[in-house]
């Protein structure tokens, strides 16, 4: 039984049209890219899963029960965590009062504050400190942190590296892989193609609100996966 299925799935914000009969399929344990160039539908993907962007026709899958209406909660219930793209830290909360917001679910697994604190150390030294006084590489680190708290079975994360140092890229990666060998699954939806081969096992490539091609990215070079996300 699949994590996360997306079966012939048409999704719109109001009348524009963006996922195209999409077809995507997440197993256990998976680390997937998802890439494409901007506009193509990756962040709709997440959106549509969340109920941001209206389910028009196909059939959505979570844990193998069918979402016919989702809604944010229906993702976070079943397993599923979301690093949104501008992390969307809550203002006015404190490192640690964010993080527990992850918590909300009570879903049981590896995942605690002192666990998190052990994976960002960062963290721990400004658990006091309001969230968005942090430094944007911090901010990414909250946001993960803050989606591990649920203990999910799979994390989704969109642009998690946009606009940061490469010392911070890497560091991320290294995370990466330590969230994956929890038994974690990833969806990465990335730009970052030396990422992507160092995090993901399997890539889909987007391109017109569908996934036009897809493989392991062991068999494939830094530069075939570039042609699917050249502007």
């Amino acid at each position: 039984m699949s994590l996360l299925s997306f079966e012939n799935v048409n999704a719109c914000y109001g009348a524009a049209h963006i996922l195209h009969d999409l077809d995507l399929r997440i197993e256990a344990g998976e680390r997937v890219a998802l890439i494409g160039r901007n506009g193509v539908g990756k962040t709709t993907v997440v959106n549509t899963l969340l109920g941001v962007a209206a389910l028009r026709g196909g059939t959505l899958r979570v844990g193998g029960q069918v979402l016919r209406r989702p809604r944010a909660y229906d993702a976070a219930r079943r397993g599923i965590a979301v690093v949104p793209q501008g992390r969307c830290i809550v203002a006015n909360l404190s490192v640690e009062e964010n993080l527990r917001l992850g918590a909300a679910t009570q879903r049981p697994g590896p995942w605690h504050l002192d666990a998190i604190y052990r994976l960002f150390p960062i963290l721990r030294e400004r658990a006091h400190t309001p969230g968005t006084a942090l430094s944007g590489g911090q901010q990414q680190m909250l946001a993960i942190g803050r989606a591990l708290m649920a203990n999910p079975a799979l994390v989704m994360l969109d642009e998690p590296t946009e606009g940061l140092a490469p010392v911070i890229v890497d560091q991320l990666a290294e995370i990466f892989m330590a969230v994956a060998d929890q038994g974690t699954a990833l969806l990465l939806i990335e730009q970052n193609m030396s990422l992507v081969m160092r995090v993901a096992d399997r890539y889909l490539a987007m391109a017109k609100g569908t996934v036009v091609a897809q493989g392991r990215v062991a068999e494939e070079g830094l530069e075939q996966l570039h042609r699917h996300v050249m502007v």
